[in-house]
This record gives structure tokens, sequence and C-alpha cells, in this order.
């Protein structure tokens, strides 16, 4: 007696997306001939046709609806299946709590976090977005395993003893302009030419370093201040002022928003680093390791972009 096989339902639901024996064999690579036995037995298994067959392909019949339907679903419960049962085996699984500056929150870690994720489905990552400062504090007190934190110029010098420190990027901040602005075509500029622009400044609570406009300049004109980045960019994208962005959120600006790189000497750049205690669990160091992978693949962008 005939019965359903999960070959059989896989083929069933590739033809039916498809509308086409021919199309679903090169999908599987299946010979036609295979994936035509395999109908046939499905439509024996069945006790009725699956699909009308025409010069323009294949239609489902009733029966061919009520089964990829069902194929569907029990397709999805054995994917599932199989990921629950890659996370008993993954040594990784578990629960890992990453701590972000908003700007690295952008782009950067959200990437890392989909890179280990991806690879190992039994782990849980949760996202906890902060000012350096706090982030290192609940770093210490074991509420982090991982803090993405910012260094360099123009921030506070963070005691970092006793902490595993991996760099990420060093240097790259910009300035985001609204793409007719004057600098939008410009590839690199420098700050003698930032110095008549209105600036869209962020705005902290006491103690919480901000990026206000470029560092360098005595007496910027700040037009706007804002806590939430996507507002400030907003503002940036209707033409009010141009802001600073670090490199590791380019990916998340706004498609009428440019950003130019600067030359300036009185500037040293800043540094992204991804912290950890002395002794970092094997999930930490994962995240690590997919932090510095995504950083490599924003810097290669950007210069391919440039």
């Amino acid at each position: 007696m005939a019965e359903f096989t999960l070959t059989g339902l896989r083929i069933v639901q590739q033809v039916a997306e498809r509308g086409s024996f021919t199309r679903a064999a090169e999908a599987l690579g299946y010979t036609q001939s295979a994936v035509s036995r395999q109908i046939a037995a499905m439509e024996a298994a069945a006790g009725a046709g699956i699909f009308e067959r025409s010069r323009r392909g294949v239609a489902l019949t009733p029966a061919g609806q009520v089964i990829v339907r069902r194929a569907t679903e029990i397709l999805a419960d054995l994917a599932a299946t199989e990921v629950e049962l890659a996370g008993l085996r993954d040594r990784l699984a578990g629960r890992l709590t990453i701590g972000a500056y908003p700007t690295a929150a952008m782009a950067l870690v959200p990437r890392a976090m989909a890179e280990i994720t991806s690879g190992h489905p039994g782990l849980a990552v949760v996202l906890e977005e902060a000012a350096t400062p706090a982030l290192l504090r609940r770093l210490r007190a074991g509420r982090l395993d991982v803090a993405v934190i910012g260094i360099g110029h123009g921030l506070p010098d963070y005691d970092l003893s006793e902490l595993r420190q991996t760099t990420l990027r060093h240097g790259g901040l910009m300035v985001a302009v609204k793409d007719t602005h004057r600098l939008a075509g410009r590839t690199n500029v420098t700050a003698a030419d930032l110095e008549q622009e209105h600036w869209i400044a962020g705005e902290a609570t006491p103690g919480e370093p901000q990026f206000g406009a470029w560092p360098t300049l005595s007496e910027p004109l700040i037009a706007h201040t804002s806590r939430n980045w996507s507002t400030r960019l907003g503002l940036v994208a209707a033409g009010l002022g141009i802001t600073v962005i670090p490199s590791v959120a380019l990916p998340a600006l706004p498609a009428d928003v440019r950003a130019v790189a600067v030359t300036d000497s009185q500037w040293a750049g800043r540094g992204t680093l991804a912290v950890t205690r002395p002794r970092s669990s094997a999930q930490a160091q994962a995240m690590v390791t997919a932090l510095q992978s995504q950083a490599e693949r924003l810097q290669a962008d950007r210069l391919r972009d440039s």
C-alpha cells in the first residue's frame, strides 16, 4: 500500500511552488523522471490526483491543496525539530547578554548576533543598549557577558584593568549629511569645510558621553539636539543640519543621508572595543569572534564604496 513520504511531500511542495515538474527537479537536484515517480506515489497514497497538467504548467487539485497545506506544516515542524536537536548538541547553547553603546547597536552588534545565532541555534542572545560607563559597570557586576564600548579622543579614560580587550575598529568617525548637501558628493572633507555648518548634536544626562559637533571645531553652531539617533538622522534627512556618525553605524543610515570622511590632523581618532571579564565563557569568546568578523566586513564595505 502506497504511503506518504517526506521526500514525496517536499517534491509536491516544490512543484506547487514553482508550477512545473521541470523547475522543481532543477531546484531539488533530481531528474524530471524521479520527480514524476514521486508525484505518482503521492497520488497513489492520496487516492486522488494532486496536480492538473496543462501546456502552461500544473495546478493543484482540491486534494492537492490539502496535501500541500499539510506538507508545509509537517516540513516546518520537522525543521523546528532539527533546530532544537542541534541546540541540544551545541556546546554554545544557553544565554548570552551583550551590551553596546547606541551606534554600535545600530548595525555592528545586530549583525554579529545574527551570525552567531545562525550557527548556534541553541544560543539565546540578549542585547542591552547603554552608554559606555554603564556598560562597564554592568560587565564588572556580571550582568553582561560582552560589552562593546567606545574609546579615544574626547572620551574619558575608562578603567579597563583586568578586563580582556579586543579592538574592533579604530578612528571611524565621519559626518552624515543630506544627499543634496553641498558636501554629499565628496568622499573626504577637512575640518575647515565644516566650520560654517549647522550641527545636530546628541543630548545626554550628566556623566554620559555624547556626540556633539566635529570634536576639533572651536565654536560650532548647534542647531538642534536630541537623545535619539533616529531623530538626529531624521533632522539630517530633512536638511536641518549635519551630524557626527561613527562608521560602525553606516549600514543603518537612511537612504537620503550620506556619510563623508573627514581629514583632521588634530583628531586622534576613536576606537571600538569588545570587552569581557578575564575568564570569559565560550559563548562570550564566540561573540567576540563574530564581532571581529562583522567589523572587518563593515570596513571592507566602506573601502569598496569609497
